[in-house]
């Protein structure tokens, strides 16, 4: 198991981003959460296989339909095994 945390800047509040990446990581079988946060950023925490996290990391460059990612920051950490499932988390 793996563990990415992520920053996405650029407009991703306001098109789904959330509910995007919920649905794809829950697809993927993928824990974690996700959130906005103050600064109009995205914040992605997900716990999984570390090929999948590929996946999920790529299309975080992307986003949905209606996003512009500007810049992903990745912050290395280890994973924890703390979600049972993917969700979106209150706004920081």
């Amino acid at each position: 198991m793996s563990r990415i945390h992520l920053i996405i800047r650029g407009r991703v509040q306001g098109v789904f981003f959330r509910a995007s990446a919920r649905d794809l990581a829950r697809s993927l079988a993928v824990t974690g959460y996700v959130r906005n946060r103050i600064d109009d950023s995205v914040e992605l925490v997900a716990e999984g296989d570390p090929q999948t996290l590929t996946v999920l990391r790529e299309w975080s460059h992307r986003g949905p339909d209606g996003a512009f990612v500007e810049s992903v920051e990745e912050i290395v950490e280890t994973e924890t095994g703390e979600f049972a499932t993917f969700y979106v988390r209150g706004s920081i």
